[in-house]
């Protein structure tokens, strides 16, 4: 082996930010871990071993570790992976989360959706999904987790962002017995409730002689967690409404033609009244080839009526509250027999529950409805036609309104409710055994057999309410962004009282049925040269299947409504149920409210979340015709089911030049995809009655991955490192289903079994200085190129099997839907930059030695492109990838002695796109730009217990929602508000 001698110039990389990478070990490209090595604990011990992996991995991985058994840096693994350059993740409810519980809630290196999931190297999802949902983990099971941003052939292939792999621990880990028990109590400010977190491990290694050995390990793990979503509600979209003062002749007119006096309509008692002013909703004019989306139709209008039309704009609202509880049990078992030290057989376990539930309350108040408004103030707020239809017809970019509703106090209003619960228990556990086999000193041998299954239900249902006939509500509103004046009072009726309110109907969103499992054989080896060129040579197969089912069992297709002879709510409300008789079953919405600022105050009445639970809506209302819980009829043409097997190779070469200053490895994966997607449709698709049969269709394709990493030693402590590597990510599971669905708004999807992967060749090239084992400071750059990026497209089709569409305008005619499809359309990209440091002073720094600082920022464009046009003739603009900032950095302040360690840790992000509408840009949403405060303490009381404290989100900011485009339209009008509250947890470890 050569040696390498170098005078070290003295030299400084000046950072913009530094970095925070706690790992243990990499995968199998770093060296592994002694059998007798003692689990590290410490912010310094754990920083040094990830600064060596960092350092010496031929791959640019990212990773982080539990600083002891049982303790992760944050009380979410998703908040704890956003502290690595390049990786960002979405939260909901206070918590990291995924979207919708889909994919793994994170973004890398610009890219969401586009990642892949491992436990301890082996492919690992959540039904429905080709990710594992992070907010699944629960944090005190896992030991580490790897973020590989640009992997080598090794590596199994499906995600273009990057591979996320979980470490949980396992025998090796540790050289005698180990038991370790923590205990923590969480507590949210806002939800003012106390919840449990437990966690227990025991591990043993029996020396059995010669050499041999037994080792075994049993971990389990419970926590919940209970938070809260408040939030203020608010429309999007132009909204446009013309003013009609109550002391104009058409005021007047209409209010005589109000012969039934319906106080959302111009009323006598205002007419002449120069402080009441009437808001009359304007329509739209139907697309066509001429005529763009979301143009109010001014026919018939004078020049000052027309000049009279202003904007909604988020001047409606609907407070709202969300309890968010989350319970996730964890379960890791593990043995290993090594016979000798060239011979050893392993099995292992994993199981994952996560149940989310929710409770929601929503108010339904100023929906698409303007009325009668006392003391109407405007503010500019220019809607051109850019802003509602891309400029459809080119030339110039007219405005159609120049002022918005300010404030004003909105008379006559009418107040419902939505009380709803939505059980969304999650499933996944694998089951894995192997063998490690060195038949001399220069071959080595695997052989692993995994299963996985995946089981997922979602279950949301609620209750519709609305108001009593003589129950009306004066609301004050200033509609403005909350720290700029922002306020809604509401005087008039008393919304506490289940008298003005009566039934509507029971709903929901569906009773899905998500039945996945998957099994993989991989077989691997790898071959060391004594000298040469290459120093190894790494070869491998792998063989895959994975399937997944999906069942719509959707009750609430057919309405079910809630009156006392089964039918619609009745003009007169003759048939209805009034919510005064059935107070058992309601509840109100909470009293601290949006801590009860800026005029909110809460106590809506809305039905009791628990009273919709079991069969205790049917029994309670039998004209209903609901059908039992568990003998729900299968919408069968939602049925899909995918069958996808895949075989891949690889061969890749670890290289060493120039005295082992330059290293890397270089190497090809091929693997090849067949997959079968069936779906129930209907036998002849002209005749919606025709009966539905089985329609699968069958896709195969083959890709070839190469792959090459370098790095070269500039200095002994300088390094120059360069990656590339192409990759693919296979598409959605729900997009290859080859039917067609459709919605109540008159959308709709077509799913495209034909999808091909998107394909993307990323590049990287990176400046590390290391100046010590545990301080660094590091510039990379990043290129990911890709190809046939899923882009959706909407056009307008007549749909057999669904009533023709005759609602609200969805810019079809003739009873046609909008229907979306996915399809392989342009090319995009996702390039930037990280910067990253970590630095812990010695005792030469003084009254400094015990302190650290690391951190991290990121810079990260990407193009998304959208077609606007139709598939004959494309028109794309440049998109961003949902879920995305520009910018976000990670700052890090650490403390550490013999007793006591802290950590203060601050996340900020930029702007982030939400979801982008084809057609009417003011109809797209975004996050603002927030920031978050975190914030851990342990003190160590003797050599076996510690006390830790910890709090998240200790400024209380929250992801806040604003109407408009990304970067192109940030319109900075706030049409949703959030509040979470500041997350507190005290607990012990105990450690023998």
């Amino acid at each position: 082996m050569h040696q390498k001698y170098y005078t070290v110039p003295r030299m400084t990389l000046v950072a913009l930010a530094l970095s925070q990478a706690f790992a243990m070990q990499a995968m199998a490209q770093v060296a592994p871990v002694d059998a007798n090595t003692v689990v590290v604990t410490g912010l310094r011990a754990s920083a040094q071993s990830s600064v060596a992996i960092k350092r010496n991995t031929m791959e640019v991985v990212d990773s982080i570790t539990a600083e002891d058994i049982g303790k992760l840096p944050d009380p979410n693994v998703a908040e704890t992976l956003t502290r690595l350059p390049g990786v960002q993740g979405y939260r909901y409810g206070g918590e990291g989360a995924s979207p919708g519980g889909n994919g793994s809630g994170l973004s890398i290196r610009g890219l969401s959706g586009q990642t892949a999931s491992q436990v301890n190297g082996r492919a690992y999802f959540t039904a429905g999904s080709r990710e594992f949902n992070i907010e699944d983990a629960i944090p005190a099971t896992i030991a580490g987790v790897d973020v590989y941003k640009n992997p080598s052939a090794e590596h199994i292939e499906g995600g273009i962002g990057g591979l996320v792999n979980i470490r949980t621990r396992n025998p090796s880990d540790f050289k005698k017995f180990t038991a370790s028990v923590n205990a923590n109590m969480r507590y949210n400010d806002l939800v003012k409730k106390n919840e449990p977190e437990l966690f227990g491990l025991i591990a043993n290694r029996f020396d059995l002689g010669g050499g041999s050995r037994i080792g075994v390990l049993a971990a389990v793990a419970y926590q919940k967690t209970t938070g809260r979503a408040d939030q203020t509600g608010g429309g999007t979209g132009p909204d446009y409404r013309r003013m009609v003062r109550a002391d104009s002749a058409e005021y007047a007119n209409k209010a005589a033609a109000n012969t039934s006096n319906n106080p959302t309509l111009p009323m006598s008692k205002y007419v002449g009244r120069s402080d009441i002013t009437f808001l009359a909703p304007v329509p739209v004019l139907p697309t066509s080839a001429t005529v763009g989306a979301q143009m109010p139709n001014t026919a018939g209008l004078t020049p000052a009526e027309v000049a009279n039309i202003v904007s909604f704009n988020g001047a409606g609202t609907w407070p709202s509250e969300e309890t968010i509880e989350r319970e996730r049990k964890g379960l890791n078992l593990a043995a290993d027999y090594r016979v000798d030290n060239t011979l050893r057989f392993y099995a292992e376990s994993n199981y994952n529950r996560y149940t989310y539930h929710q409770n929601y309350r929503f108010t339904r108040m100023m929906t698409n409805y303007g009325g009668n408004v006392q003391n109407l103030t405007l503010t500019p707020w220019t809607v051109t036609e850019s802003m509602v239809n891309r400029n459809f017809n080119g030339g110039s970019d007219d405005v159609l309104t120049s002022q918005r509703v300010h404030s004003g106090t909105f008379l006559n209003q009418q107040i419902g409710s939505w009380g709803g619960d939505e059980h969304s228990p999650y499933t996944t556990w694998n089951l894995a055994t192997g063998v490690e086999w060195s038949p001399t000193s220069s071959l080595s041998l695997k052989g692993d057999i995994a299963y996985i299954k995946a089981d997922r239900i979602k279950d949301n249902r609620r209750v519709e309410m609305t108001n009593a006939p003589t129950a009306f509500y004066d609301i004050a509103r200033v509609s403005e962004n909350w720290s700029a004046g922002h306020y809604t009072k509401i005087t008039g009726a008393n919304p506490s009282d289940p008298a003005n309110y009566v039934l509507q109907r029971y709903s929901g969103d569906g009773y899905q049925v998500f039945d996945d499992n998957g099994a993989a054989t991989a077989l691997s080896g790898v071959y060391t040269f004594d000298e040469g060129f290459f120093t190894k040579l790494k070869f491998g197969t792998r063989f895959a299947h994975q399937t997944s089912r999906y069942f719509d069992k959707n009750p609430y297709i057919v309405p079910h409504w809630l009156t006392t002879d089964g039918q619609p709510l009745a003009a007169d409300y003759s048939n209805a149920i009034y919510a005064s008789s059935k107070t058992g079953s309601m509840e109100q919405i909470a009293s601290n409210l949006l801590r009860n600022q800026n005029g909110y105050s809460g106590g809506y009445v809305v039905y009791k979340s628990d009273a919709l639970l079991g069969n205790q809506v049917a029994q309670q209302f039998p004209l209903a015709n609901i059908p039992a819980e568990g003998s729900y009829p299968e919408y069968e043409l939602g049925r899909r089911h995918l069958s996808e097997n895949t075989t891949a190779g690889y061969v890749s070469g670890d290289f060493a030049a120039l005295d082992d200053r330059l290293k890397g490895n270089v190497g090809v994966r091929v693997v090849r995809t067949k997959s079968v997607a069936t779906a129930r449709v209907l036998s002849d698709a002209t005749q919606p009655t025709s009966p539905l049969v089985d329609f699968s269709k069958t896709t195969t394709y083959t890709n070839v991955l190469p792959s090459l990493n370098a790095t070269y030693d500039i200095t002994k402590d300088f390094l120059a490192r360069f990656g590339y590597g192409k990759g693919i990510t296979r598409p959605p599971i729900d997009a290859l289903n080859p039917n067609i669905s459709v919605k109540a708004d008159g959308t709709g999807n077509l799913g495209n079994p034909d999808l091909r992967p998107q394909t993307a060749d990323s590049y990287d090239f990176s400046l590390e200085r290391y100046f010590s084992p545990t301080n660094y400071v590091a510039v990379g750059f990043f290129d990911k190129k890709i190809d046939g990026f899923f882009s959706t497209l909407a056009s307008c089709m007549t749909v057999p099997n669904a009533a023709p569409y005759g609602s609200t305008n969805n810019g079809c005619s003739n009873g046609q839907y909008l229907i979306s499809r996915n399809v392989n359309a342009a090319k995009g990209y996702a390039r930037g930059v990280e910067l990253s440091g970590q630095w812990f002073f010695n005792g030469a720094d003084n009254w400094l030695k015990n302190f650290g600082v690391a951190g991290s920022y990121t810079y990260v464009d990407t193009s998304a492109p959208l077609n606007i046009g139709t598939a004959a003739a494309p028109v794309f603009i440049k998109s961003y990838q949902p879920l995305v900032s520009k910018n976000s950095y990670s700052v890090t302040g650490m403390y550490e002695d013999n007793k006591l360690s802290a950590r203060l840790v601050y996340t900020w992000r930029s702007s982030e796109a939400r979801g982008y509408n084809a057609l009417t840009p003011l109809f797209s949403t975004y996050i603002a730009d927030y920031g978050l405060l975190d914030a851990s303490l342990s003190y160590a009381i003797d050599e076996h217990v510690t006390l830790a404290v910890s709090a998240s989100n200790l400024t209380n900011k929250s992801n806040n929602r604003y109407t408009g485009e990304v970067q192109t339209l940030e319109t900075n009008r706030e049409y949703s508000h959030f509040d979470n509250g500041r997350v507190f947890s005290v607990g012990l470890r105990y450690k023998f």
